[in-house]
């Protein structure tokens, strides 16, 4: 499912990411990748906030809907 309906709250992984090369490898550099635990802790309009390893990331619903979990 993507990222923007996915539950608030739960530890969810990362199974793909729908994005070319360029944006893979900044999603990689935030540690968004194949596998990845991600938390979605908020959601405003499709636009979500999630907590990767000891960060927070606010993601717009374009790229947020590029990312399966």
């Amino acid at each position: 499912m993507p990222l923007p309906i996915a539950p608030e709250g739960e530890e969810l992984t990362v199974k793909k990411v729908l994005v070319d090369e360029k944006n893979k490898r900044h999603f990689e550099n935030l540690g968004i990748t194949i596998g990845a635990k991600l938390q979605v802790l908020s959601r405003v309009g499709g636009n979500v906030i999630v907590k990767v390893k000891d960060g927070r990331l606010a993601l717009d619903r374009t790229l947020a809907m590029k990312i399966l979990v």
